[in-house]
């Protein structure tokens, strides 16, 4: 089976997928479940007849998946059940038939064995399963893995749809934010040149005295402090980041672990506009930039 080519965007790490086959006149049944982990962790479970096909399994799995704990099964479908055949070891039997007739003649017994005592007698028959050739277990086993995995990846892609959705929408607000931060660090700059302005003014009438260098010095030192900017472009950085990783998420790209970084590196940014801006509507914004970038991190811990 040609595997179909996998549509690009955001993939979720939880999903299902099923499928099933018949070989042998049995019918089987396959089941996918996923769910988030750090890496690609398979368990598998096969019915003892496809042993032999468990290399082949596993080496599909990271075809469709590159992350997350997944539990894939095979079963027999409910309601069916081997075809047994009865076989008769015939071998077996005649060393009965000979020991009774041994015995029989050594002390001159009476009585027969009868074939209903004689099927009886251990090792005379047995049930025997139907042999499955295992080319062909393997083509319809692995036929039916890849259809289950394009589910999985289906609904993995579904969901990832959702959450870039929801993505998009905090990203915005945060966007809003920042540059509430960055105009409001603006005005917090001022307001300390002015205060600084007005101490200096203050004193000056008070002593008749002023040392214009070091008034200088001061507003420059001040507006150092309360200088966010490099902040705020970082910040309009790491945003713009995301935004491109999200627009080009695709097929095994793994980009959760990229959109992590980034998250802790707007969440440092963000903790350093609040520490150096002493300003009560600042640090507000701040704190629903941080509450917004764990909201994002929630769904985050779930992309592949």
């Amino acid at each position: 089976m040609s595997e179909t080519p996998r549509a690009p965007g955001l993939r979720s790490m939880t999903g299902f997928g099923s499928a099933s086959f018949t070989v042998s006149g049995l019918a089987f049944e396959v089941e996918i479940r996923t769910v988030n982990h750090r890496h690609l962790d398979l368990r598998l479970k096969l019915p003892r007849q496809f042993a032999s096909c468990e290399e082949a399994v596993r080496a599909r799995v990271p075809r469709y998946l590159g992350r997350g704990k997944v539990d894939l099964s095979v079963n027999l479908a409910a309601g069916a059940s081997p075809a047994s055949k009865l076989e008769i070891d015939e071998h077996v039997a005649r060393q009965y038939v000979d020991a009774a007739r041994l015995l029989s003649n050594s002390f001159e017994l009476t009585g027969t064995l009868d074939v209903t005592a004689l099927l009886a007698m251990p090792g005379v028959t047995r049930f025997v399963e139907p042999g499955l050739e295992p080319s062909e277990l393997s083509q319809v086993l692995c036929d039916a893995i890849d259809r289950a995995l394009a589910a999985v990846d289906d609904t993995r892609l579904s969901e990832g749809k959702t959450i870039r959705s929801d993505f998009e929408k905090r990203l915005a607000r945060v966007s809003e934010l920042v540059e509430s931060l960055a105009s409001r660090s603006d005005v917090v700059r001022e307001g300390s040149r002015e205060r600084l302005r007005k101490r200096a003014a203050q004193l000056e009438l008070d002593s008749g005295l002023i040392d214009e260098a070091r008034l200088h010095q001061e507003i420059v030192i001040a507006a150092d402090r309360l200088d966010v900017s490099e902040e705020i472009a970082r910040l309009r950085s790491h945003l713009d980041q995301f935004q491109t990783v999200l627009a080009t998420a695709g097929p095994g790209q793994m980009v959760g672990r990229r959109l992590d970084f980034l998250l802790q590196e707007l969440g440092r940014e963000a903790n350093t506009v609040g520490s150096k801006a002493n300003d009560a509507p600042l640090a507000h914004d701040v704190v629903e930039v941080k509450t917004e970038l764990e909201r994002i991190r929630e769904q985050v811990q779930n992309c592949e």
